[in-house]
């Protein structure tokens, strides 16, 4: 019963949006779940309800994302990857939360760092492209399959308007790096991850940083590898050490690079992207994980951009 009512959400808030959505009449008899409309859309309720009741058995919340992703997957026929979406968890927090992936997209990126040395993961903001890394990488050095996680960034605006700010290099370039500090303090807890950092077991970096190194046993991340340029990329990419595993993330649409300047993200992906043990993971509109709406945004300004491009063409 319980799982029936986080199935049906708050005053059957779920139930009403799929009817609402599917164009439906339902109705709940005892713990049986009533749909009525053509015949067609009321199997792709039953579809939608099915992949909910997988989330639910899977200890997991089902939000308005949630539900939204079970329709459009069941309005493809796929609502059957919602049960292989839940099994398995990718790490678990600080405070002994398991994290596991919410998409199937998600879930072959997951896959995909797990079974390749390098790994680009492309796509748009909230999509969970750093957060799953950074997971796996604690992961991967609890298991102690590796001894240092690395991660860093482009500071794009390291240049002139960061060299008024007060402070040394690694205190003006901390904004740009607080979101990789917050993942890993989740993941380890604050004083694991202080005492970690100290010991040199984690390092959190800028690009510039990495020149001249030879990475060794460590799982090192490239965030936000939009605004690194393509010389910034051959030299990060050319770090690759012995025993370590690399993943690459960032989103085509947001460069916030020079005018002039293109993305060493986007000239690595299609030089890179038939290498052995290297894959390139494309998450879409689909896989974002924040509020429905970050995903309407998302597609509204992709569409945008597609007639923009189009009309360069003519």
């Amino acid at each position: 019963m319980d799982k029936l009512r986080t199935v049906l959400g708050i005053f059957d808030e779920n139930l009403t949006a799929i009817a609402r959505e599917l164009t439906l009449f339902t109705r709940i008899e005892d713990t049986r779940i009533v749909l009525e409309g053509e015949e067609e859309n009321v199997a792709v309720g039953a579809d939608v309800i099915r992949g909910l009741l997988a989330i639910a058995e899977a200890g997991e919340q089902i939000d308005k994302g949630a539900l939204a992703y079970c329709i459009s997957l069941a309005r493809e026929g796929r609502a059957s990857d919602i049960e292989g979406v839940m099994k398995g968890v990718v790490a678990v927090t600080s405070r002994g939360k398991p994290v596991k992936c919410k998409t199937v997209g998600q879930k072959e990126y997951v896959s995909a760092v797990k079974s390749h040395t390098i790994t680009f993961g492309v796509g748009p903001a909230g999509t969970g492209k750093t957060y799953l890394a950074v997971c796996l990488a604690v992961a991967a050095y609890k298991a102690k399959q590796i001894e240092k996680i690395i991660l860093t960034r482009p500071a794009v605006e390291a240049g002139e308007k960061l060299g008024f700010l007060p402070g040394d290099l690694q205190t003006k370039v901390d904004p740009y790096l607080r979101p990789l500090y917050d993942a890993l303090q989740e993941m380890f807890g604050v004083e694991t991850y202080a005492k970690l950092m100290e010991k040199g077991n984690i390092e959190v970096a800028p690009l510039a940083y990495m020149r001249g190194r030879t990475l060794n046993n460590a799982f090192v991340i490239l965030d936000e590898a939009q605004n690194a340029t393509r010389e910034q990329m051959k030299m990060f990419l050319t770090r690759l050490g012995e025993g370590s595993k690399m993943v690459v993330t960032g989103d085509m649409t947001q460069t916030d690079l020079p005018e002039g300047k293109s993305s060493g993200l986007k000239h690595a992906v299609s030089l890179l992207g038939e290498i052995d043990d290297v894959a390139v993971c494309r998450l879409t509109e689909k896989d974002v994980v924040r509020h429905p709406l970050v995903s309407a945004i998302v597609k509204a300004y992709e569409k945008e951009e597609a007639r923009r491009q189009k009309g360069e063409k003519k």
